[in-house]
This record gives C-alpha cells, sequence and structure tokens, in this order.
C-alpha cells in the first residue's frame, strides 16, 4: 500500500490509538488459545478461520484473494499495486477524507497490500466500535470509488518511487535479479511496474481488475480477536457476501528459476552485494521439511549455520549472511545473499561454494539435525504465533498453502519425523546444481557487465 501523508490532527489520533494498543497488549501479554482454531462458514458460504481471544478488547482480520501483480495486463504492470493505495480512498457514499476520518473515529487501522500471487487486506480494530469498522471494511471492498483525484495523487506517488529506485542500487539490483531468475514471466516484473505503464492505467482499468480479482472462491479469511463464531457468520456475509462468486484470473504458468548464469552490475559501493539462486520445494511437496531442516542448517539459522560459521565467525568476511527457501504459487527457489569488502567478493564465493559442496556431498550431522528441529519447533510460536495480528497472518498462510486447519498441532510431528537420510538427499537433490549469482558492486566491471 502506498503511503498516505496525513493532516497533524489525523496523526495525533493515530498515535493515540497505536499508544493505548500498545499498552494494552502489553498489560495483557501474548495473545492467548492459540491452537484452538474454528471454521466458520457463514449462511452464504463465506469461510474464515477465528481464534477466539478476549485477552484485549481488539478484533483482527486478514484476508486474501488469489491472483495479484500477476494479473496486470501487458503494457500496464503496477495496476494491482496502484488498486492496493485506493481502498481507503474513498468508497460507496464516502470521499477519500470522510473515508479516512470515519477510519479514525472508530479507531480502526486498514491496509492492503498486493504480491505476484495474492491481494491482501487487514483490519484491526476496537472490540466496541466493530460494527462501525466492518461497515468501512465492507465499503472498502465492494465499493471502492477510485476517484480522479486520489487516483492521480497515488499515482504521482508510486511514479516517484519508480523515479528514486532509478538512482538506488538495491532497486536496480532487485529488478535485474528478478529477471535473471524469471525472465519475462510475471514474477520478473517489478510490483510497481514502470513510470509509462502506470501512467497507462486508467479508472475503468481498476474497477476491471476489483471485479475480476475479488469473488467469494478465490478468497480466504483469518480472524483473531474478541469475537465469537455466532457474530461472526453475519459481519462475513456484509463484509464479502455480495461479491460475485467465481475470480477471472488468467491462468499463470510454472517456471523453475533460470540457474547458471552470473550476473555483474556494475556500482560504486564501498562493499559488493552477491545473490545466488538454487532450485527449492514446494510447500506441499512430501521433502519440503527435510529441505527446510537442511536449508535451516546450511543458513536458515543465522548464527549457528554453516555458511555463518564459516563465512562470518572464522573468517569475517561479512557481517551477516543466510539462505532461505522461497515457494510462490509457481515458483521455488533456495535463496543466499551477503555482503563483503568489494576486494573480497572472490575469496568470499569460494568459500560459500565449498560450504554448498560440502553439503551437496555429506550433508549435515546427526548433532546438526537435532539441534535444528529443536530450534525449529521451539521458535514457531515466538514468531508466529505472539499476537492477534500475527496470528491472523499465519491463519492466513494456512489457508492459502492448504496445509489444513490442523497443521499447528501437526507440525512438530512433522518436522520430528524427517529422517538424516532424508535431509541428505534434499542436500544433494538442490544443491548439487551450478546456481544463479548476481554481484552488485564496483568490482562488477566485467565481461557481460550490465
Amino acid at each position: 500500500m502506498i503511503a498516505r501523508y496525513s493532516i497533524p490532527q489525523r496523526a495525533l489520533r493515530l498515535v493515540a490509538l497505536v499508544v493505548w494498543l500498545l499498552a494494552a497488549a502489553l498489560a495483557a501479554g501474548p495473545a492467548s488459545a492459540t491452537t484452538n482454531i474454528q471454521s466458520v462458514t457463514s449462511a452464504r458460504g463465506v469461510t474464515a478461520w477465528l481464534v477466539e481471544d478476549y485477552a484485549v478488547p481488539i478484533v483482527a482480520i486478514r484476508f486474501a484473494f488469489t491472483g495479484g501483480t500477476s494479473q496486470d495486463p501487458q503494457g500496464k504492470e503496477g495496476l494491482v499495486n496502484l488498486m492496493t493505495g485506493l481502498f481507503d480512498e474513498g468508497a460507496g457514499p464516502l470521499d477519500s477524507d470522510t473515508f479516512q476520518e470515519r477510519l479514525d473515529d472508530v479507531g480502526a487501522e486498514m491496509r492492503f497490500t498486493a504480491s505476484a500471487d495474492s491481494l491482501e487486506g487487514s483490519m484491526r480494530m476496537l472490540a466496541e466500535r466493530r460494527d462501525e469498522a466492518f461497515e468501512l471494511l465492507r465499503l472498502a471492498v465492494n465499493e471502492p470509488r477510485f476517484d480522479p483525484g486520489p487516483v492521480e495523487r497515488i499515482r504521482a506517488q508510486i511514479i516517484s518511487s519508480i523515479k528514486a529506485s532509478e538512482r538506488d542500487p538495491g532497486a536496480i539490483a532487485d529488478k535485474a535479479w528478478k529477471h535473471m531468475i524469471y525472465g519475462d514471466h510475471p514474477y520478473g516484473r517489478v510490483t510497481e511496474g514502470t513510470e509509462q505503464s502506470v501512467r497507462a492505467v486508467a479508472p475503468e482499468d481498476l474497477r476491471a481488475a476489483h471485479a475480476a480479482l475479488f469473488a467469494r472462491a478465490n478468497l480466504h479469511v483469518a480472524v483473531v480477536g474478541a469475537i465469537d463464531a455466532e457474530s461472526l457468520k453475519p459481519i462475513l456475509d456484509k463484509v464479502f457476501g455480495a461479491l460475485r462468486e467465481q475470480p477471472d484470473i488468467a491462468p499463470v504458468g510454472d517456471i523453475a528459476p533460470r540457474l547458471g548464469e552470473t550476473l555483474h552490475v556494475a556500482y560504486d559501493l564501498p562493499q559488493t552485494s552477491i545473490r545466488m539462486a538454487y532450485p527449492g520445494v514446494a510447500r506441499k511437496a512430501p521433502e519440503f521439511f527435510a529441505a527446510y531442516v537442511m536449508n535451516h542448517i546450511l543458513g536458515g539459522g543465522t548464527f549457528s549455520s554453516r555458511l555463518f560459521d564459516e563465512v562470518r565467525e572464522k573468517r569475517g568476511l561479512v557481517y551477516g549472511i543466510g539462505s532461505y527457501l522461497v515457494s510462490r504459487d509457481h515458483s521455488a527457489s533456495l535463496f543466499i545473499g551477503t555482503s563483503t569488502q568489494a576486494e573480497r567478493a572472490g575469496e568470499t564465493i569460494a568459500v560459500i561454494h565449498d560450504v554448498i559442496a560440502r553439503m551437496a556431498a555429506e550433508g549435515p550431522g546427526a548433532g546438526e539435525l537435532a539441534d535444528a528441529k529443536r530450534y525449529i519447533i521451539g521458535a514457531y510460536a515466538i514468531s508466529n504465533l505472539d499476537s492477534s495480528s500475527a496470528i491472523a497472518a499465519t491463519l492466513l498462510g494456512l489457508q492459502m498453502e492448504d496445509l489444513g486447519i490442523d497443521y499447528i498441532e501437526r507440525r512438530e510431528a512433522l518436522i520430528n519425523a524427517v529422517t538424516l537420510d532424508e535431509v541428505r538427499a534434499q542436500a544433494r537433490a538442490l544443491l548439487s546444481v551450478k546456481p544463479g549469482i548476481m554481484l552488485v558492486g564496483p568490482d562488477a566491471g566485467k565481461p557481460g557487465t550490465r
């Protein structure tokens, strides 16, 4: 979502709300009953996962429609991103200013964002004002206005950001990296689009995209807070029940990351950034947890990983280094990222290659496997279930990945069931290939430099 520059009075009210929420949360402690997940279905067939939590008088809702920026028409890339900045800029009978004032008055926070695979929305509200807050959400979801004034203002903000990114080495690198790995696939696009493509988006394009994406069949909803199932059912119908049944989503093809190439991006920086790409594993694949544990040992465990120990601790080549699995709807990858002094880039890459080669050839040891399992199991609640918003985000992710409502209860057993042979097999399968590599820095003046 695009940042909105607010008037001082509105800012003060928002600050007061945040302070109040924080004080209440600190007094009550972490959200409770995190594993008591209910599946709630309304009269019109809208389903949500609900965790009741009355520790603080707050309700948090998160929802997503599958089909995000990958649905941008050719030549109008950035359309969905532009649309996410407009849902709180007027809806139904309320113009932009009036809508914002109503949000403030009821003590609610609303946010919309987009990824390549989905368009997500969220709202956090005081329980005692939930009826008024959900009415504003209903208007935003069903009747966004896309008035010319707000459209042009948000468009100008995005174009300003695009122009600034043309001078930012990180943004330049991201764009080059996406194109290298994904080519002309929608995953290779820049979410914000280009200045030309954003200027090409008209209000009727926004209305068409809204009608195509916002439907009940591609909707997932999670709710956490001071509300019970029977009270939630009519709210689900109120907010989402009038949407069309089926979306109009263009098919997106699967793509394997393009590997084996080295891209040099010349930029006058004090350090050289290094990125590497390897094959990944689909989230629902039977071997996912074996790959997940292997990656934790390799670089996902940060201070306890092999990459951190060999590259940072033993040689002092970097401040930090990590690896992570990315499982999208149509592609899966394992990425490694770090930065080092320009003159030591070659040495750093050589050490990383050595760590990867040893992991692929030998895999981890039994002690590493036991330590990784213990950490992965113990850290889950801390990072995913420590607040109502975090729980709602976790529940939404589980729905979108189709992992089942009992996943949190089953997760520990799934991790403990991973064997050393399975982890070693994933190390061989994912790491025994020539990776895609990108270097960004002053040492990039070589043949093929972009």
